[in-house]
């Protein structure tokens, strides 16, 4: 089947490359510009198969489609569009232009967590159930027929980051390449989405993330882990925003003592103990953080927040020294202008994307 790759990162890159080992012709890919010089792992692998790349920063102007960009998209003849990771607002013309139609990639069970943060909010609601829906693309906003679903079990300190890579990408990947071929062989359903149980949430932001600290402690740790990695929960507390990370609700044998870190708006003062940071919901219930980015970036041990610069270093084993070097080269690989990747180099700031995490 003759089809065109809409989208970006490293998961469209993945379902790119296994769409071709099973034999199906790419005839094009349209993706996003390069940024800081940098090109996204779905174009620079399309480049190397002699794939045509249109690298575009937008298909419309002023609610209109641009005619230049129509044109090279119909000139290639597609039988379906397959959008695995997509940012951009893609045209109506295009999604219904082949004769397969499109389909789309989406982190949730919909109708439930439509959105651009569908991961984000899942954990952020404490849902126990997640997963994955591919979808006929139209033009709503992820509310196109169901193709296919998978869901999986969200563990209680699951993270974005976790859960992503646990299940949404590799299994993701998957799912892609299933609903093409059972588009190519006929098979594959149309279910109209239920109203029943919809919710949309919007995207989320850093100044949307700030913790709102009128909540049982369960709701504080969901909001935690909901904005790890990104965008980051933060708070304001000593004078600066710190962000937390690795939040969980296991504090079984935790006792609080340590010194006292005065939050505003929160029910009692956070404890910062040798375990990490003790932190109170409303309902005087604990939840334990162990991973702190102060507000000029720097990522510390919770547990050494009152310790001087010197001693918040973490101390590695062996295997963990290892380990470091490793992700130093991947690094290196990933931030080809920094010419020494150090322990306080910050990724994002030195020109890395979100994409290059999973890398």
């Amino acid at each position: 089947m003759k089809i065109a790759v809409i989208g970006q990162s490293l998961f469209g890159q993945e379902v790119y490359c296994h769409l071709r080992k099973e034999g199906h012709e790419v005839v094009g890919v349209f993706t996003v510009p390069d940024k800081d010089g940098k090109a996204d792992p779905l174009g620079l692998e399309a480049e190397k198969d002699g794939v045509p790349v249109f690298k575009l920063s937008r298909w419309r102007v002023k609610g209109q489609t641009l005619p230049d960009v129509l044109a090279k998209y119909q000139a290639l003849g597609a039988e379906l569009n397959v959008l695995p990771f997509c940012s951009q607002f893609i045209p109506v013309e295009v999604i219904n232009a082949p004769r397969h139609g499109s389909i789309i990639y989406h982190p949730s069970l919909l109708p439930r967590h439509r959105g651009a943060s569908a991961i984000n909010w899942t954990l952020i609601h404490g849902d126990k159930k997640g997963g994955f829906t591919i979808f006929w693309a139209d033009d709503g906003l992820d509310t196109g027929d169901l193709l296919l679903q998978k869901e999986c079990e969200i563990l209680p300190d699951d993270t974005v980051s976790t859960l992503y890579n646990r299940f949404l990408f590799p299994e993701g990947i998957k799912g892609m390449v299933q609903a093409v071929q059972l588009i190519a062989e006929g098979k594959a359903p149309r279910l109209p989405q239920p109203e029943e149980g919809a919710t949309y949430e919007g995207i989320q932001k850093k100044e949307t993330a700030k913790i709102n600290w009128e909540q049982p402690a369960e709701a504080i740790h969901n909001w935690i882990r909901g904005n790890d990695k990104v965008p980051g929960a933060w708070t304001e507390a000593c004078g600066q925003k710190l962000t937390f990370f690795n939040s969980t609700l296991n504090t079984t044998g935790l006792v609080p003592e340590g010194e006292n870190l005065p939050i505003p708006g929160a029910h009692r003062p956070g404890i910062v103990t040798k375990a990490g940071l003790i932190l109170f919901g409303n309902d005087d219930r604990m939840l334990l953080v162990k991973n702190i980015q102060l507000e000029d970036g720097k990522m510390i041990p919770a547990s050494h927040f009152f310790k001087g610069a010197d001693s918040s270093a973490l101390e590695l084993t062996e295997e963990e020294l290892v380990i470091a070097e490793a992700v130093r080269s991947a690094w290196k690989r990933i931030l080809p202008n920094v010419l020494e990747v150090e322990g306080s180099t910050d990724f994002f700031k030195s020109g890395a994307a979100s994409v290059d995490v999973v890398r």
